[in-house]
């Protein structure tokens, strides 16, 4: 079968339809794009160590959320991480370590993440809650709101963002507990 040539770009865009390749985004009826929801869970996927480790005692932060830096000295204070004591091998350490770097704030690249390192500077926070560009976007949320038992603090995302643990922090989708 013969195409004319600018069938071809038609056919090319089908077909990475079909595969999934395409659309890196979906407008919804406002015009708002949003991530391919298979692709965003992929991308921000625990590693099951992590998430049980982490997960244990707090909500499972996305690497995205701090840079590498602050997940190395999160950890190399193993012996008093936030007045706990991570009960974690030398080998489970370095995987979480590695999985954490890696996918840090400055090396993942993404429009949050890239957000996330222009307000920094030289900083090293150890808490998502210390990040300046997360605290803007919450700067009209009053105290009082994340003193609420149903929210439990400025630290416990999946409170308003359910889908918080995977990477989705879409303010359309966030419901804060009363």
């Amino acid at each position: 079968m013969r195409l004319a040539p600018g069938h071809w770009r038609l056919l090319a865009l089908v077909l990475a339809l079909a595969l999934g390749l395409a659309g890196a985004g979906v407008a919804d009826a406002n015009g708002r794009k949003h991530r391919n929801k298979k692709e965003h869970a992929a991308r921000w996927a625990p590693n099951p160590l992590h998430a049980q480790a982490c997960g244990q005692c707090h909500m499972v932060y996305p690497p995205c959320l701090l840079p590498a830096a602050s997940w190395t000295k999160l950890l190399e204070g193993r012996g008093n991480h936030f007045g706990e004591s991570l009960s974690l091998n030398d080998a489970e350490l370095r995987e979480i370590k590695a999985f954490l770097e890696t996918n840090a704030a400055d090396r993942a690249g993404g429009k949050r993440s890239r957000k996330i390192m222009s307000g920094l500077g030289s900083s090293t926070p150890l808490r998502p809650s210390e990040v300046p560009y997360l605290r803007h976007k919450h700067h009209d949320i009053a105290e009082a709101v994340f003193a609420r038992p149903a929210v439990g603090g400025r630290g416990n995302c999946k409170a308003c963002h359910p889908g918080a643990e995977q990477g989705d922090y879409d303010e359309h989708r966030a419901s804060i507990p009363r």
